[in-house]
């Protein structure tokens, strides 16, 4: 199992900026893909930012400029950093992790797992 730990939320002015992190529990092999989703009070989760194995970026148009995904491997740890927030921006915000992490021991044999993870999600609040 990879556990996902999200952190960096927070109340913000709008014109400011946060950095989310979601760091993972173990260490990880490989990541497949990473997500950034939220959901604000009413409405449906959207995507808000990803990005692949092979280093292709997509963002939600709404955030388009201001928001960035980045990972860093030796932390096992995925960002959303945030700049010039809005308002419409207040959500909670979940990241999504898809990759493969080894299991076992050398003695009894190693593995490679697939995992699918979610953070269990961190506040973001805006005001104007």
């Amino acid at each position: 199992q990879v556990h996902l730990v999200e952190s960096g939320g927070g109340l913000v002015q709008a014109g400011g900026s946060l950095r989310l992190s979601c760091a993972a529990s173990r260490s990880i092999f490989s990541i497949n893909s990473m997500h950034w989703y939220r959901q604000a009070p009413g409405k449906q989760r959207e995507l808000v930012a990803n990005r692949t194995s092979s280093g292709s970026t997509n963002y939600a148009d709404s955030v388009k400029g201001r928001f960035t995904i980045s990972r860093d491997n030796a932390k096992n740890t995925v960002y959303l950093q945030m700049n010039s927030l809005k308002p419409e921006d207040t959500a909670v915000y979940y990241c999504n992790i898809r990759g493969t992490y080894y299991t076992g021991t050398y003695l009894t044999g190693r593995y490679l797992t697939a995992f699918d993870s979610w953070g269990q999600g961190t506040q973001v609040t805006v005001s104007s």
